[in-house]
């Protein structure tokens, strides 16, 4: 029974996102050209933010989606996973660290409604957040340049 509603969980957290979330800010905001393609990513230096995005999304067997692109990003420089604990984490993460947006607050409700076993997690990383550097204003297109260890060290090092 648990797994069941694991899997329901799951496809719900997907749903809104993927299905719901995604399409409506697209309409509302202005889009944010990704001006590479995975195969740009893959040419990218080793040890780069952008060619650990291209790795990233080919070990997750993801596609680049524009729209996408730069909240995968910020998996990889928090280190996140793509798991439903990791996408609220991550969330909770932004939260903290003062990035207040529709798609935040939605997901970090969602996961403190329906995933009461990992709210230890949340709290960390919201409070990880708070102690972070403010990661808000970043040029997520212009960073992919980068190497990801010295992104890391300036998110978490105060």
């Amino acid at each position: 029974m648990y797994s069941r509603i694991i899997k329901i969980r799951s496809a719900m957290l997907v749903y809104l996102t993927h299905k719901m979330a995604l399409p409506i800010l697209k309409l509302i905001r202005k889009p944010v050209v990704f001006p590479y393609s995975y195969d740009d990513l893959q040419s990218f230096p080793n040890d780069s933010l952008g060619k650990d995005l291209y790795l990233f999304l080919a070990n997750k067997k993801l596609d680049l989606l524009p729209y996408y692109a730069k909240h995968d990003v910020k998996h990889i420089l928090l280190s996140y996973d793509t798991t439903d604990d990791g996408e609220v984490c991550l969330q909770c993460f932004m939260l903290g660290n003062g990035h207040i947006s529709f798609p935040v607050l939605a997901t970090v409700c969602y996961g403190l409604a329906t995933m009461p076993e990992h709210w230890p997690l949340f709290k960390k990383a919201w409070q990880r957040g708070r102690k972070a550097n403010d990661i808000r204003n970043w040029e997520w297109v212009a960073i992919l340049q980068e190497p990801t260890r010295i992104l890391k060290n300036k998110i978490d090092t105060l």
